[in-house]
């Protein structure tokens, strides 16, 4: 399987996004990235944002669409997939307060395995996408473990987020191994730019590449240790120095 490529997490660069969409995809790609993971559309309607990201040159590697426009807002949702010309969808977040049982989170994995199984059907693919409190414990297991238990692979992949994995205690390389196949997209952050803080990426990449189903290393940058343009840029380039991108 070919390397992954490298996108860029738009909520990243969430201010700029919102005063002029289009100004920041063109300085995306300018950097050299090859794709883009959307959280919504900055200060751009999705028509307009995907023409705008379709005319800087980069692929839209994935959207990220919250629980309740999957739920009421489906056919949307489709429309702008069709629009990005992406076939992955990712829900990016679940209220912490629900993760508190075993019980709960093998409910919220039933009711994604659900909304992942219509994607398929249309010929999308669906992710869901970690943060630290899913990966408490509950009732002894990681609480993504109890939800994903719930979820056909067929119908749910795992948008593993390394930073957030080991924030919330567990080895990002152990979870890369454990879920394997169900990783196509992988969340390369760090406490700030990459390589900045505390994640030790070696061991990552290795353990993503030596499975090999991960098709985009997703950067994505939320504290900054200096301009936001600069951080990513930055973050592309570590990327770089270590054979990445």
């Amino acid at each position: 399987m070919p390397s992954p490529r490298v996108s860029l997490q738009l909520w990243s660069l969430q201010d700029q996004t919102a005063e002029d969409f289009d100004a920041t995809v063109k300085e995306v790609a300018k950097m050299g990235y090859t794709g883009v993971e959307t959280a919504g559309y900055g200060n751009l309607e999705a028509a307009a944002a995907a023409e705008s990201m379709k005319k800087a040159g980069l692929i839209v590697s994935g959207m990220h669409i919250g629980i309740d426009r999957l739920r009421g807002e489906f056919n949307a949702v489709i429309d702008e997939a069709l629009l990005c010309d992406t076939r992955d969808i990712i829900c990016p977040f679940w209220p912490v307060d629900h993760f508190r049982s075993a019980e709960v989170c093998s409910t919220i994995g039933a009711e994604l395995d659900d909304i992942g199984a219509r994607l398929r059907g249309m010929g999308f693919r669906f992710h869901y996408h970690n943060h630290d409190h899913e990966i408490a414990l509950q009732d002894g297991r990681p609480g993504i473990d109890w939800l994903l238990d719930h979820t056909a692979p067929a119908n749910v992949s795992f948008e593993a987020d390394v930073y957030w994995v080991q924030h919330g205690g567990q080895d990002p390389a152990q979870i890369i191994r454990e879920y394997g196949r169900r990783i196509q997209l992988l969340h390369i952050k760090d406490e700030a730019e990459i390589g900045s803080g505390p994640v030790n990426f070696a061991p990552i990449f290795t353990a993503a590449e030596s499975i090999g189903a991960v098709e985009w290393y997703v950067i994505e940058v939320e504290k900054y240790n200096h301009d936001p343009i600069e951080s990513v840029r930055l973050s592309l380039e570590q990327m770089r120095n270590w054979g990445k991108a």
